[in-house]
């Protein structure tokens, strides 16, 4: 029998089967030594082949002892284990990342390592800025630069504010029908953008580190979540994560996952420009005349040199 993950604890997982039942599942002995080099070999969203215990009893234990082949799914470093990843969900329709400008910040540097991850696999991403109620003057202005600044590269941007409700109904609208994602840092207010979507899920809410300005981890599992809509559709609520190391990106991919970066490098003298030091470079010369961000262009080259050295980009930068 054939099902979708719907919610991972760990080692634990629920699986909604093609019969419409749900059912508590473990992970095959097997499954596990078949060379997954990932903290979490089965993830929310995957399709997965379920093997039915014959015991009848509430607690009969079914197994998972395949994973169907994967449309998509969004992956990371994970944090400390170089050669390990993380992946976030699979079988994605679109992704949606939580950002805010302060309390916590979230980075032009995570929100483009986000981004590029999407890019490679073809995920579309849209930008969600969260807590407008609570932002000065200042930090208003800078999250209009930044809605100006994704917008004109064609990632959709969303000013809400979970607590009041403001720009939420358009959030609706876009995630109908679909399997959505929805990401970001711990803090950012994804479970309560999650509670004001779907009214009654009462996801468990948390404060922000008074000390360091950081969200606190209140979601610990994934689990994908109904949409209250005639059309369907499901919202993946993850943990919030820190840091976002790149994995399964050659260097001359990288610039591929930057929209802006790819088109001008169309442009280039020579055909493997890397963008970093060649005469003829038409990618710096955009970057010098404004046509490519500042922060988007050191976000590649961050990129390139993990590519190089291996590092795993630290929580927040």
């Amino acid at each position: 029998m054939t099902g979708l993950v719907i919610k991972n604890t760990g080692s634990h997982y629920i699986v909604l089967c093609e019969d419409g039942v749900e059912r508590p599942c473990l992970a095959k002995g097997n499954l596990r030594l078949r060379g997954f080099r990932s903290t979490n070999p089965i993830v929310v969203g995957d399709h997965v082949e379920v093997e039915l215990s014959e015991d009848t009893g509430q607690e009969a234990a079914h197994y998972i002892r395949d994973i169907l082949p994967r449309r998509n799914y969004i992956i990371r470093r994970a944090a400390n284990l170089s050669k390990e990843s993380h992946i976030l969900a699979a079988n994605l329709d679109a992704s949606f990342l939580v950002c805010t400008i302060i309390a916590p910040e979230t980075s032009t540097t995570f929100i483009d390592r986000f981004l590029a991850t999407a890019e490679a696999y073809r995920v579309p991403t849209e930008l969600i800025f969260n807590k407008i109620d609570l932002y000065p003057t200042e930090a208003t202005e800078y999250m209009l630069e930044l809605i100006q600044l994704y917008s004109s590269i064609g990632y959709p941007c969303h000013a809400v504010s979970a607590t009041t409700g403001e720009g939420v109904d358009a959030l609706i609208d876009r995630m109908c029908g679909k399997i959505n994602l929805l990401s970001g840092h711990s803090g950012v207010g994804k479970s309560t953008l999650i509670n004001r979507l779907i009214p009654g899920v009462e996801l468990r809410t948390g404060s922000i580190s008074t000390a360091h300005a950081k969200g606190m981890h209140t979601t610990t599992f994934s689990q994908m979540i109904p949409l209250p809509s005639d059309d369907g559709g499901y919202i993946i609520d993850t943990p919030g994560i820190k840091g976002f190391g790149m994995l399964e990106m050659q260097e001359a991919e990288v610039s591929h996952y930057f929209p802006e970066i790819f088109e001008e490098s169309k442009s280039c003298r020579f055909g493997n420009c890397t963008h970093t030091h060649e005469p003829g470079c038409a990618v710096q010369t955009a970057v010098e005349e404004g046509r490519i961000a500042p922060s988007r262009y050191i976000s590649y080259l961050g990129i390139l040199e993990d590519r190089e050295g291996g590092k795993y980009r630290p929580e927040y930068k």
